[in-house]
């Protein structure tokens, strides 16, 4: 069957936002991190001929992009919350470029809000929801709209939503293509990095859904769903054994599901599937592991695990619905170092119940908690999330993200008593804190000093950080003073 020549695009964006196809937290970037475009890899390998462009990484400008893209009859562009103004101008400008082009956003917002993101311009003409792999498959196929599940579209001044498409089975994701070959084809795996992965990384995913219950995290609520569908161990291993070839520089791989040990006794099974590779790997985790089944995967190459703790306070997590309480992740923690399994723990400011108190106390539990990194995030409202309503319902949004254009780095969240910029200003407070504790500094220094390439990386992220905090109190300034 012949098919429309696609291409996949993760669109130019702001300076260091940190929002593209592959990103979790859509924000500006602390540190030179870039993310593999991965969502969109996935149908990329199932079109015959199509090319997957991710233009951030690879410098693209949007001029460059648009002289790209208008060679193209099909092109499939991600887009966020934050981004999708700006992802609509690039639209635009490809659909100036080439009239006939047909143009789909693929990505959380027009999942959640599919009429808003067709009613802002008349140059995007599909708004594809939750998992798209089928859908741009079919519409490059060039079948009737009308047939196919999973979109909403626009024709004539009129707009149409098919009924949503069941989501994959396990046996439909072990079916898939393998993303790594179209990394291969696509991308320069050297410009992408991650702050707490090994350079230069790969990664990629083994599963899709979370069976968490977050109210702030997007893809679990609005485009995976709650049921973790996986591939078979088998799989996930027939596509790491042939990394090392492809990539030859590769120093770690991360698993990117939104948790890898939701099914303990599978985590187990890749991890001593992986073991003879010798590859050096790290996921995400929630703080609710069996020491079993840590020392398994430690044996089995894991090297670290990304925590989300959100919060150090017992109330907040109940409220989020964590499901994860204080007590379990002192647990997991101290049974990770024992084993020497390195934590990237990750924290929100901002979440529901949020005071100067509350913000106090989560500093101290991340000190009390001794990760070998940390990340400080603003809580964000998306759309189609619980917190998303919570926040509208009570009126504590403070600024409407789809009217921010400066890579969503603002607060968009203001409780009694606690206002949004005191928010923003303790995310400093928070990193400071956690970095310039004496115990952190002797160990960092201890670690430089068993490497050179370590030490220039971290005097490197040292210096970027630094530069950020500057920028933030810079803008904190500006505001204060329109």
């Amino acid at each position: 069957m012949d098919v429309m020549k696609t291409l996949f695009l993760n669109p130019p964006s702001y300076d260091d936002f940190d929002g593209g196809a592959g990103s979790r937290y859509q924000a500006t970037r602390e540190v030179w991190s870039f993310w593999y475009p991965t969502w969109l890899a996935y149908p990329a390998g199932m079109i015959p001929g199509a090319r997957l462009l991710d233009a951030p990484p690879h410098n693209y400008t949007v001029e460059m992009t648009v002289n790209e893209a208008k060679n193209y009859d099909l092109v499939v562009i991600h887009t966020s919350t934050p981004s999708l103004r700006m992802d609509a101008r690039t639209a635009e400008a490809i659909k100036a470029a080439n009239p006939d082009a047909i143009i789909a956003m693929v990505g959380g917002h027009p999942t959640a809000r599919p009429d808003e993101t067709l009613k802002l311009s008349p140059a995007i003409d599909i708004a594809a929801r939750k998992e798209f792999d089928y859908s741009m498959l079919e519409v490059a196929q060039g079948r009737d709209w009308s047939t196919i599940g999973g979109i909403s579209y626009q024709k004539n001044g009129a707009l149409h939503h098919n009924p949503d498409r069941a989501a994959l089975t396990d046996e439909e994701l072990d079916k898939l293509p393998f993303v790594t070959e179209v990394y291969e084809k696509n991308l320069d795996y050297l410009k992408y990095n991650s702050p707490y992965c090994q350079y230069p990384y790969v990664s990629m995913y083994t599963g899709r859904g979370c069976p968490a219950r977050c109210t702030f995290c997007l893809w679990p609520q609005v485009t995976q769903g709650h049921r973790y569908r996986v591939r078979s161990p088998e799989n996930v291993y027939e596509e790491v054994a042939a990394m090392k070839s492809k990539f030859p520089k590769m120093k770690e791989l991360f698993f990117d599901d939104d948790t890898f040990t939701a099914d303990p006794a599978r985590a187990r099974k890749i991890a001593q599937l992986l073991k003879p590779l010798g590859i050096t790997w790290s996921t995400n985790s929630r703080a609710n592991v069996d020491y079993e089944t840590l020392k398994i995967m430690k044996d089995g190459g894991l090297r670290l695990f990304v925590v989300g703790y959100e919060s150090g306070n017992a109330q907040i997590l109940k409220n989020i619905k964590k499901g994860v309480g204080i007590d379990r992740a002192r647990r997991f923690t101290k049974d990770c170092h024992e084993l020497g399994i390195l934590i990237h723990g990750t924290f929100i400011l901002g979440l529901p119940g949020e005071t100067k108190d509350t913000i106090e106390e989560s500093i101290r539990f991340a000190r009390e908690m001794d990760c070998e990194t940390i990340q400080v995030s603003l809580a964000s409202p998306y759309p189609g999330t619980e917190l998303f309503d919570y926040v509208t319902r009570n009126g504590f949004l403070a600024v409407d993200p789809l009217l921010d254009e400066s890579g969503y780095q603002k607060c968009t969240i203001t409780y009694p008593g606690l206002t949004n910029d005191e928010i923003y200003g303790a995310v400093e407070r928070f990193y400071r804190s956690f970095y310039f504790r004496p115990k952190y500094i002797f160990k960092s220094v201890k670690k430089m000093m068993t490497s050179m390439e370590e030490t220039r990386r971290m005097l490197n992220e040292g210096r970027q950080f630094l530069s950020t905090m500057r920028q933030r109190r810079h803008q904190t300034a500006q505001q204060a003073s329109a």
